[in-house]
């Protein structure tokens, strides 16, 4: 064990090395949020793919795979079809039309109501998840090292804060490099021992495991009530549209780069890695589940599946190599934390306190974004002590519900902005209120709550409550912004052209690769 603390020390010791170099640098808020347009585009591809995959990805796959199927992977597959279509224009035109803030783009082109519906919606998204990264990885170490839970929140969630307020998005990025690095390399050494060790026959492995038919994507049943692919398929295009066309800790990327090529070539590097990992993890739940067939090995009564992973580490990999998965476990919850706490930051500062104190000068600035991301910092970790004390399902589900409810539809709002001349501002209001009363209606029609010592749903409406898979959430309310926001677009007079903003502006005239100039 003595090994795997040594490992993981030095490891850390790396990371707040990267963070106090790059803090050592003279900084404007320019260079703190976007490193003036200088990252090279393998770095920022590299970096991108240690921001999307986090704690969920390095323990709830592997856990899917164990109980079940693949079909949650179906999600991910969707990504790279859809941002094949839509890199090419959106790329260009958030380099000319933001600063920092990936919602300025939105006031540009339906007024600030649009801004701050957008940025709050990725601001308790990021911030609520931050709690949970923290809480995931923290029981997965005290799980396999039996160090003490709430010792290792505040370390691992102290180290993101001091590196990330140091270095800037330039820190986060070069940290990543080696967290993504460690990543990749953690998950295929597990998966080469799940492999190897049943029987020292991989074909043993992967015979048994579709023999019981694990490796598949399915059902594949044309039906919207129950998981099936097309579920899956339907909720991964809102995703991936949300996800990566329409956040910020994405689309700050894209500033960072320095062309609108090299952008471009970054989000497909993010991309084209991502995808390999997710299949991966899934992969070794298969595996994990086969070892366990395989080997008979016993596992303790009432493990749940997410579990699993944790304990194989623990009780099959030996010293030193343990080491090395921990801080491939470590180096999730980092670049997540990192990654969010810098974008949280730059949303704060550009979306809201901006617009308080115009005049600020820009070391004031600077001096304000270091302490959002100190607070959301602290924040986090204290989120992640709550989660422990109040009980994890009781915490996130109130968390991620809310979420739900008042901030859904900003795939929506993406399509409408990006596709669409004739929305504007006071049609795309109506469509947000009709989102957030939809959303609102799925919520408590579906969700119960107990009533003396009987559950019930918040709200009967018999057979007017929403019975689908809460995934289809995911789906509806884009689709009821767009459609809503459009027809109601409809009914009222357009402000202004916009279509220089549009993906029919950069048809026509190619929109001029140079960087945007609002005042930082």
């Amino acid at each position: 064990m003595r090994w795997n603390y040594l490992v993981i020390a030095v490891y850390l010791a790396v990371v707040f090395a990267i963070g106090v170099r790059f803090g050592r640098r003279r900084s404007s808020v320019k260079k703190y949020y976007t490193a003036n347009a200088s990252i090279p585009a393998w770095a920022i591809g590299i970096s991108l793919m240690a921001t999307l995959i986090s704690p969920v990805t390095f323990l709830a796959y592997p856990g899917d795979g164990f109980k079940g199927t693949w079909i949650r992977l179906v999600q991910g597959l969707m990504v790279p079809p859809v941002l094949v279509c839509v890199l090419w224009f959106i790329v260009p035109c958030y380099r000319r039309f933001i600063g920092i803030s990936t919602y300025e783009y939105f006031e540009r082109r339906f007024g600030y109501g649009a801004r701050v519906y957008s940025s709050l919606a990725f601001l308790i998204a990021h911030f609520s998840k931050m709690g949970s990264v923290i809480f995931l990885m923290a029981m997965a170490i005290q799980q396999v090292t039996g160090m003490g839970y709430y010792k290792v929140v505040i370390a691992v969630g102290s180290l993101a804060t001091i590196t990330t307020l140091l270095g800037g998005i330039e820190g986060v990025i070069w940290t990543e490099v080696i967290q993504g690095t460690v990543l990749m390399g953690g998950g295929l050494l597990c998966a080469a021992v799940l492999l190897f060790k049943p029987t020292g026959n991989p074909l043993d492995v992967l015979r048994i495991a579709h023999a019981a038919h694990k490796i598949t994507v399915g059902p594949f049943d044309l039906t919207f009530s129950k998981l099936t692919f097309w579920v899956m398929a339907a909720n991964g295009i809102f995703y991936a549209l949300q996800r990566y066309a329409a956040d910020q800790t994405v689309v700050q990327r894209f500033l960072t780069a320095k062309s609108d090529r090299d952008a471009i070539k970054a989000s497909l590097l993010g991309v084209s890695l991502c995808v390999p990992v997710w299949t991966l993890f899934m992969f070794m739940g298969t595996c994990l589940w086969a070892f366990y067939q395989l080997t008979h090995a016993a596992l303790p009564a009432g493990l749940k599946p997410d579990a699993v992973f944790p304990h194989f580490i623990k009780t099959q990999l030996p010293s030193g190599v343990m080491g090395l998965v921990m801080i491939a476990l470590i180096s999730t919850a980092l670049s997540s934390l990192q990654s969010d706490l810098n974008c949280l930051s730059a949303a704060v500062l550009d979306d809201y306190y901006r617009r308080l104190r115009p005049a600020a000068t820009d070391r004031h600035r600077l001096y304000v974004g270091r302490t959002i991301v100190a607070v959301a910092g602290a924040c986090g970790i204290l989120m992640a002590c709550m989660i422990a004390r109040f009980g994890e399902q009781n915490l996130l589900a109130f968390i991620f519900d809310m979420y739900a409810i008042f901030s859904g539809g900003i795939a929506g709002l993406f399509v409408l902005a990006f596709f669409t001349t004739r929305a504007n501002r006071r049609g795309l209001n109506v469509g947000i209120l009709a989102c957030i009363l939809f959303t609102a209606w799925t919520f408590l029609s579906s969700h119960t709550i107990t009533i003396r010592g009987q559950e019930r749903l918040i709200l009967d409406l018999g057979r007017f409550n929403f019975t689908q898979p809460q995934l289809m959430v995911g789906v509806w309310s884009h689709i009821v912004l767009f459609a809503v926001g459009y027809c109601a677009s409809l009914f009222f007079r357009s402000e202004k052209d916009v279509t220089r903003m549009t993906v029919y502006g950069w048809l026509q005239n190619r929109i001029p690769r140079t960087a945007a100039t609002t005042g930082y």
